[in-house]
């Protein structure tokens, strides 16, 4: 973990991008006159591919799982979709 004051961030934030990119550092701390205000870190998407049935075979449900959807979706719309 780094701490730079704002001046520092704006000074060097391509180095700082940098040092998230090679993994140098976890993340960012941006601080206000010694207060940390802000935590930059990286943006690691998870393809979808990788996302969807991550949880197939981790909880099982019993009975019907969508014998109430009429009923959820008209006290929450005011009627059936």
């Amino acid at each position: 973990m780094r701490q730079v004051n704002i001046l520092e961030a704006k000074t060097d934030f391509s180095k700082l991008i940098r040092l998230l990119e090679t993994k140098k550092e976890d993340f960012i701390t941006v601080a206000r006159n010694g207060k940390p205000v802000v935590k930059i870190t990286l943006i690691n998407e998870t393809p979808v591919s990788k996302r969807i049935g991550i949880a197939k075979g981790k909880f099982t449900v019993k009975g019907d799982f969508d014998a109430d959807n009429d009923a959820i979706a008209e006290s929450m719309t005011g009627g059936i979709l």
